[in-house]
């Protein structure tokens, strides 16, 4: 396995010293408006520019001393981009928030005034692309998905940049935190992992979601009624899951609770995947929201100092099961595969 030196330089821009990706994540903006309007008890369009940038601002102020990189987005992000701690390497988002919900299959979007090239002249060390998929979906809405991360891939090759790509999998019409969807969740992300392992895509690391719903192990803290999978039967989904992967992958939060994804973490070391570390966003950050909103920044930079650092330390506690990511070329370090 070789890799060229943009992407080397990229990858070692967002790890750790070990190797292993501890990113934070803060490129949520459609759910932040939505979360901060509710809070302040105000219309989301009323929730300004300078309101977005101030919370990114202070997230990344505080807690990048503790992470190996931040993953933002061009829109609100880019002030905090400039505040990050000089350990901590930068992730772009090249996506729009949300999907087109005017037709079925969740379909993606770019966003207008951004291209891979203005991505890295803006400070970008890899980029990053949220894809909501399911390899159940009609073949005629996979093949335009699969076409537009071919297109992202090739962009990110010819500027010699990492590309990570994020799936989340979904089912239209379905409760997505229910247990029936519980139950389909394994198979939807050891098959998204199989498909874009495939060296068409041009993916350097998925960003993946774990392959069960913690509420429903069995065993767990985090079950607190009835249960789609045994502890045992969730540890093999995570190995089936990995089993598959033929290039790095790390998990993403997906919005629960620290407490939970410090448990997920814990399965994970516990089932041996080769996992390369997470990128984890709300898990950390999420209950300040409401600080932010009802008492401001002053108070938000309060709470994350305490608590967000707390968090983002449980997370960080977590990885020492975690594997570099060149590991998972069976090299000793990065400066093997060049």
């Amino acid at each position: 396995m070789k890799i060229t030196p943009g992407k080397r330089k990229g990858m070692e821009a967002v790890a750790d010293s070990r190797g292993v990706i501890a990113a934070a994540a803060m490129d949520q903006r459609g759910s932040l408006k939505s979360a901060i309007a509710k809070d302040r008890g105000i219309d989301k369009k009323a929730v300004t520019q300078e309101m977005m940038a101030e919370f990114k601002e202070a997230v990344t102020r505080v807690l990048t001393p503790h992470a190996s990189a931040i993953l933002l987005d061009p829109e609100y992000g880019l002030s905090a981009a400039k505040q990050r701690a000089k350990n901590a390497g930068l992730l772009l988002a090249y996506e729009n928030s949300g999907y087109d919900n005017t037709q079925p299959g969740r379909l993606p979007d770019l966003l207008d005034h951004w291209s891979v090239r203005r991505l890295v002249e803006a400070g970008a060390d890899c980029i990053k692309i949220l894809l909501y998929y399911t390899p159940f979906d009609p073949k005629p809405i996979n093949e335009s998905k699969h076409a537009w991360v071919e297109r992202i891939g090739a962009e990110c090759t010819a500027l010699d940049v990492p590309f990570f790509l994020e799936f989340i999998g979904y089912e239209d019409g379905a409760d997505e935190k229910g247990i029936e969807f519980a139950r389909k969740k394994p198979e939807i992300v050891s098959k998204s992992m199989e498909e874009f392992s495939k060296d068409r895509y041009a993916v350097d690391v998925m960003k993946v979601e774990v392959p069960i719903n913690m509420a429903f192990v069995g065993g767990t803290r985090s079950c607190k009624g009835e249960s789609a999978y045994s502890r045992d039967a969730a540890k093999d989904h995570f190995r089936r899951s990995a089993a598959v992967a033929k290039k790095p992958f790390i998990y993403l939060s997906a919005g629960v609770s620290n407490e939970t994804f410090s448990e997920t973490l814990e399965l994970a070391a516990e089932s041996g995947v080769n996992f390369s570390g997470v990128l984890c966003g709300r898990a950390t950050w999420k209950d300040g929201m409401p600080v932010y909103a009802k008492q401001g920044v002053k108070a938000l930079e309060d709470w994350l100092h305490d608590q967000g650092v707390k968090n983002i330390k449980n997370v960080n506690d977590r990885l020492a099961a975690a594997k570099p990511w060149f590991a998972f070329y069976g090299a000793a370090s990065a400066a093997s595969l060049g």
